[in-house]
């Protein structure tokens, strides 16, 4: 092991097993609460051949765990012919169970409902199935309110009731939605209804899902991560196969799960509906999924489009100037998350983008730091129609005569907090420096994949290049966004650094400036020749 490799497990404070995590060290599924008595109504669906509809969501996480639940039920002994899955349409149902599924159920006589990733809240949807004679089993891992849903069995880690002492337990509260359905997979397992190691095939939707969520990549999720990977590298889903093909990924790593597959997943909900996620997940034919990974693929282009276009726009017309961005347009509803992501990582503000509708606006909101969106659309709860989320992201609806009266109470709320320095929660923070190019060798490259998957709570480590000198710089590409340096230590040692799409002041830099420089590690290949390669995440001339 490298010197350096052994200073940044050091300064990570690594745990121990982090690196090789066994998955017989997985934390006991029945930890969570209500699981053995959702085992016991599968069991009962199972024998008594009943139908179950499950209730997804439209994003990454939500179409994961349905299709995860759906195998592992067709693993436990449920004819694929008695499982519809139903998932929300962004635009007409929202978040959350809707009343579809209660109509449904009596349509198709089914007596069981499983939700993925939503329905805590949904206190009023399952009484509604209740008083139709239809069970309810809730799988989730969203806030809880303070009494659950009249439900045979609430599996959420976030319940209030569920312990907070465990460690086990607080691993729990990390996991994604498709998390706690794997969870419930494992529980089949220890029940003798899913044949023990075939839930482990399950893994690389698990990976895909956490990731795009964005949950803590450590504890058990760092497990079922490490595994999934795995499972992703030898998937048997036709439709994953197609997905990666389609989308040229040459790595399979974290970066080509959260920036290739999840935003190709993500834009079947965003654009049109999840049901083509959904389809490409469960296809069982190579030409049937190419086609929708083609569809997938075509949707991706489209969101990339109208994004760019939503923030050429904003910066054309000039960007709000409030300490809050709120910014309005005629813009797709699928986007606007994003772009409102895209401008808190350009301006450093926290930002609601809001796209005109028949009664109004509806948005999102996106924040950082110590300014949180949930609390401030409470104390601005006059302005808007409805509204809500959490800490760093949300969801809201405004009447067109109360934009501005919106405006100014969320600029005012945010001014009385007076926060200071936010900035710094934006910042760009090295896990190591290094002055010595000696040390950035292949070796602690291939090292450094050790850590994958990175994400929230296990980032991929960034290295500061101190004082190095400019040897050479030039943009690449057609159009000249690219760029690509050559730097020295101090020792004379050379290195490559490059960045796309990268900022206009970086695009200016000439040999001969001395910088601080920071950077991944990556590896390059050219013509058989394989070297190290900086990735900029930051530069600041000296």
């Amino acid at each position: 092991m490298s010197a350096l490799f052994e200073e940044l497990l050091r300064v990570r404070e690594v745990e121990p097993g982090f690196l090789n995590p066994k998955y017989e060290e997985c934390v006991d599924a029945e930890t969570l609460p209500d699981i053995k008595e959702a085992v016991e109504r599968i069991r009962q669906a199972v024998e008594g051949g009943e139908k179950i509809i499950i209730y997804g969501d439209y994003d990454a996480d939500g179409v994961t765990a349905s299709t995860v639940l759906h195998d592992a039920l067709v693993l436990a002994g449920v004819p694929a012919k008695n499982i519809e899955i139903m998932l929300p349409n962004r635009f007409t149902d929202g978040y959350g169970m809707s009343t579809k599924v209660v109509q449904r159920a009596v349509e198709t006589e089914g007596k069981l409902v499983m939700t993925v990733d939503c329905g805590s809240r949904n206190h009023e949807i399952v009484e509604q199935l209740n008083t139709v004679g239809v069970d309810v089993i809730i799988t989730d891992h969203h806030e809880c309110a303070d009494t659950l849903p009249n439900a045979i069995a609430v599996i959420n880690p976030k319940r209030r009731d569920f312990g907070a002492g465990e460690e086990s337990i607080r691993q729990l509260r990390d996991l994604a939605g498709v998390g706690v359905v794997f969870k419930l997979a494992q529980a089949l397992v220890r029940a003798g209804m899913v044949p023990e190691g075939q839930e482990k095939w399950l893994l690389d939707l698990v990976l895909i899902g956490t990731v795009c969520d964005s949950m803590r990549l450590r504890g058990e999720n760092r497990r079922l991560c490490y595994y999934g990977f795995k499972v992703l590298e030898k998937t048997r889903r036709a439709g994953l196969k197609e997905l990666m093909l389609a989308a040229g990924m040459k790595k399979m790593n974290s970066e080509a799960v959260g920036f290739q597959v999840g935003p190709r997943l993500n834009a079947a909900g965003r654009m049109e509906s999840a049901e083509l996620a959904l389809q490409l997940l469960l296809a069982e034919s190579r030409p049937q999924a190419a086609a929708l990974a083609l569809q997938l693929e075509n949707l991706n282009k489209a969101r990339k489009t109208q994004q760019q276009a939503a923030l050429k726009e904003i910066a054309t017309r000039g960007v709000d100037g409030g300490a809050v961005m709120v910014e309005c347009g005629d813009w797709h509803e699928g986007i606007l998350g994003i772009v409102a992501g895209k401008l808190v990582e350009q301006y450093h503000r926290p930002a609601i983008v809001l796209a005109e509708t028949g009664e109004g606006y509806k948005g999102s909101g996106r924040s950082f730091g110590e300014f949180n969106l949930a609390e401030a659309l409470m104390v601005c709860k006059d302005y808007i129609i409805s509204g809500g989320g959490h800490a760093e992201a949300c969801g809201l609806r405004v009447a067109k005569d109360k934009i501005a009266d919106f405006r100014r109470a969320i600029n005012a709320y945010y001014d009385g907090l007076q926060l200071k320095n936010q900035e710094r929660f934006l910042d760009v923070k090295e896990d190591l420096a290094v002055a010595d190019f000696e040390q950035l060798s292949l070796e602690l490259v291939a090292e450094l994949q050790k850590l994958e998957p990175y994400g929230v709570g296990n980032e991929e480590p960034i290295f500061l290049l101190p004082e190095v000198r400019v040897i050479e710089a030039a943009k690449l590409g057609a159009d000249g966004k690219h760029l690509r340096l050559t730097v020295w230590d101090q020792n004379g040692k050379s290195l490559k650094l490059i960045q796309f799409y990268a900022p206009e002041e970086y695009l200016k830099l000439r040999g001969g400036e001395t910088i601080n420089a920071w950077i991944t590690l990556g590896e390059n290949e050219f013509r058989g020749l394989r070297s190290v390669e900086g990735r900029i995440v930051k530069l600041a001339v000296i």
